[in-house]
């Protein structure tokens, strides 16, 4: 294979996080790549070399998962601090707050029209929400652990969900009922996620395994064995014919799907593989790992045309096993593991032309540590500045250049808050006293709980609505069908009274 193929290299690294890199999505219209960290901050960073990155604040705990919407307008993220966040990526780092989760929110997902999101929490629930009304629609609640993982299919008519609980369930979005369950797990599932197609989900998890089933069929497709450590993610490459998986063994692995074998095994990362992503062309796939840093990589092997490749495949001397793909009833385990002939890439990360790009930091507040302690953070300046894109395609030094260069300057030294011109947030601006401000947390407490008690009080009143429902529908066809037995009764009545009549005659006569 390596004969035919063009190996993967490594493009380009990225250096902001503080801490381990949890998550990363590619954005589909702008060249742009999203990260989560347990650093609390969410990064994106432009593919443009030259263009800036930016950094926001707002999660008060580790960010667990990130996506780019479909349009590529918004990004989502999850983290432990038991919230969604909705961001609009611009320079004024606002967001909306989505909270219904009692407990860490693992993981978050668009449906491919945009219109919904799915999350999937530690209160053992998968949770459904709607971006334009910007609230909670559903609840799925089946596992009986942490949930790590939820997925739309791509026609968004069903939702996979893995969990702790060592299941991977598939749901039905219309009835809102599981419809199939998935056990066969030594281990948590760690991850989940349907196809290019749909047809099939593919799930990873604690034990070292990757999974492929069929949906259509509920078969096992193919068994993958080829971490010696715990999976925690994966990705299709969007023809489907390729997926990378991340490990806690710290290596990256690249699977040929169509030939089920391992092809590729990446060593850049030091410490686990937390994220994995392909873009949404293919041509470039990002890996985020302990060490606190994305790696951002160039496919190439999926250049070539794959009949070529089989082709050539098939005039080897020792060919692979066939594939197992395309037997969907499998008489036995299909158990892949590594093979000595997968090909060991070790890039030096340290040796990347590419140098650091420089932080904006968006929703922090920028201040000495002299006004923190005296408690005058309102004296802060607090104007809005025009909503700036971050499109990399957009010149860096238009005449939005000077709130960036005063963000940038009070980065790196606290300098000249005026005039960096940023909106800091309320919480952050305010001098209220301590006991007034353990007030509003409580409050604010109270009404999460009162957000989710409403919840729960929807999902009881819809049960009950459909209850009720069928009752009626119930006691109509028992009406009709007393109804329909008088109706013959007296039809029989009056066959008697007529025959009757018509006997009397007779009689006389």
């Amino acid at each position: 294979m390596a004969s035919v193929m063009e190996d993967p290299t490594l493009e380009r690294h990225f250096k902001g996080h503080k801490d381990a890199v949890t998550c990363a999505d590619f954005n589909s219209k702008h060249k742009q790549l999203a990260s989560g960290s347990a650093d609390k901050t969410l990064m994106i960073w432009n593919l443009n070399p030259k263009a800036r990155a930016f950094r926001f604040f707002g999660h008060k705990d580790i960010i667990t998962g990130v996506q780019f919407s479909p349009a590529g307008d918004l990004v989502v993220s999850a983290s432990q601090d038991k919230t969604v966040r909705l961001w609009t990526p611009s320079i004024k780092g606002e967001s909306m707050v989505f909270k219904a989760h009692t407990a860490t929110v693992r993981s978050v997902s668009f449906s491919h029209d945009g219109q919904r999101l799915v999350t999937a929490s530690d209160d053992k629930s998968v949770k459904v929400w709607s971006v334009h009304r910007q609230r909670f629609v559903y609840s799925l609640n089946q596992h009986t652990n942490w949930v790590r993982c939820a997925r739309f299919s791509p026609d968004g008519r069903l939702i996979a969900s893995c969990g702790d609980d060592r299941t991977v369930r598939l749901w039905d979005t219309a009835t809102k009922q599981c419809i199939n369950c998935f056990t066969e797990y030594g281990g948590s599932a760690t991850f989940v996620d349907f196809n290019t197609s749909g047809t099939c989900i593919a799930s990873s998890g604690a034990d070292n395994t990757l999974k492929i089933w069929d949906i259509r069929t509920n078969k096992l497709l193919q068994h993958y064995q080829v971490h010696s450590a715990g999976i925690n993610c994966f990705s299709f490459h969007p023809s489907g014919n390729y997926m990378i998986s991340g490990s806690s063994d710290s290596t990256v692995k690249i699977l040929d799907l169509l030939e089920g074998r391992l092809i590729y095994t990446l060593h850049g990362h030091k410490g686990p593989v937390l994220a994995v992503a392909f873009s949404r062309g293919g041509d470039f796939f990002a890996s985020g790992g302990c060490d606190a840093q994305v790696l951002m990589w160039k496919t190439n092997f999926d250049s070539f045309d794959y009949r070529e490749v089989l082709s050539r495949h098939s005039q080897r001397v020792s060919p692979d096993p066939p594939p197992h793909l395309t037997d969907i009833y499998p008489r036995g385990p299909h158990l892949h593991s590594a093979q000595s002939g997968a090909i060991e890439i070790s890039p030096m990360v340290a040796d990347t032309q590419t140098t650091a790009p420089a932080v904006i930091e968006v929703g922090q507040t920028l201040y000495t540590a002299t006004t923190a302690i005296n408690g005058h953070a309102n004296n802060l300046p607090a104007r809005r500045i025009a909503s700036t894109s971050l499109n990399p395609n957009e010149d860096c030094h238009s005449s939005g250049q000077g709130s960036i260069s005063g963000s940038q300057s009070g980065q790196m030294g606290g300098r000249r808050e005026e005039e960096q011109g940023m909106r800091y947030p309320l919480e952050m601006r305010s001098d209220l006293p301590m006991n007034f401000s353990s007030t509003l947390e409580r409050i604010v407490q109270q009404l999460d709980v009162l957000t989710q008690t409403v919840s729960v009080l929807e999902e009881r009143l819809t049960l009950t609505e459909d209850k009720l429902k069928e009752c009626l529908f119930n006691q109509s066809q028992i009406l009709l069908q007393v109804r329909g037995e008088e109706m013959d009764r007296r039809r029989e009545r009056v066959e008697e009274e007529r025959e009757g009549e018509s006997g009397s005659p007779v009689a006389s006569a």
